[in-house]
């Protein structure tokens, strides 16, 4: 099929597109720039040029395709509440020119804050929390999406922006690498190859409202997470107590107290989803994040 992509240029919408069109299927991904539509003409997709705010590209976009994964987000957490509304009016947009065509739409989404201290599953669909305004999921169910909620870390070479480069320099900047309390609180991740294969197995076989569990690992402690940098760092590692955390981390110190482990094996079950690649405490040991 024809699929169009947003965010098709990002960490993770490169593999997509790759994970795409290795699978047999065109891509037309929406490219902001010049630099970003030559990097999808070299991949061999077609460029839509356009992007987040610009509602009639991804009208043209929808229009265009067999199906839409809508995997672009500003990531911009100094203006959040913007740029969730932005994805917001993006998802919409876009399910208005899909709904009641039978077309595919997959929306982007996370598992970190389905169900916060206990293991989240597929079929928890958490209530809508004003102090995270991001409701993708909530605005792909009015136009009959799915979902695929990723992990907090979705690693592999040439992460730049995700958390766990965060943490590194966090831990450069202080002189060690940190863990909050007793760092017992549980992330789950997943490598960005694998997470490209899940959206293509949730294009295909997507059913509408459906929530897809891109957890390759249920629970890595962060304590292990810090452990690690430090290693490769050749910092120490230490506790912050909860108490000075924001000191410590910023607007990071949530993401680093978050305990979110999740389960996928309804989605392993019904995609037949398996992961291959590394696990997120090898990528740390190999270097990746600290080259």
């Amino acid at each position: 099929m024809k699929v169009f992509v947003t965010g098709a240029t990002g960490f993770i919408g490169t593999a997509i597109v790759q994970e795409l069109i290795g699978a047999g299927h065109q891509v037309l991904g929406l490219a902001r720039s010049a630099a970003s539509a030559q990097k999808l003409i070299d991949a061999g997709a077609e460029v839509l040029r356009g992007d987040l705010e610009d509602l009639e590209s991804l009208r043209s976009g929808a229009t265009a395709a067999d199906g839409v994964i809508h995997a672009g987000f500003i990531h911009d957490f100094t203006r959040f509440a913007e740029v969730c509304e932005v994805d917001k009016v993006a998802i919409q947009t876009i399910g208005e020119v899909l709904v009641g065509s039978g077309r595919p739409f997959i929306v982007t989404s996370g598992t970190a804050l389905v169900s916060p201290g206990k293991l989240a599953t597929e079929d928890i669909k958490p209530p809508v929390n004003p102090d995270w305004p991001r409701a993708s999921e909530q605005s792909g169910d009015a136009t009959g999406a799915a979902s695929v909620r990723l992990s907090p870390s979705v690693h592999g070479d040439g992460d730049e922006h995700g958390f766990i480069p965060i943490m590194v320099n966090i831990a450069k900047e202080k002189g060690f690498s940190a863990y909050i309390g007793e760092g017992l609180n549980r992330w789950n991740a997943v490598h960005r190859l694998d997470a490209a294969r899940l959206f293509r197995l949730a294009l295909e076989h997507a059913e509408p409202g459906a929530r897809y569990h891109a957890s390759a690992e249920e629970a890595i402690t962060v304590k292990s997470i810090a452990e690690a940098i430090g290693k490769q760092l050749s910092l120490p590692v230490k506790s912050v107590a909860p108490e000075a955390a924001a000191e410590h981390f910023g607007w990071f110190a949530h993401m680093a107290a978050i305990d979110c482990p999740s389960s996928s094996q309804w989605t392993r079950e019904i995609l037949n989803w398996q992961p291959a690649h590394s696990t997120l405490l090898a990528d740390i040991e190999n270097g990746i994040y600290t080259r």
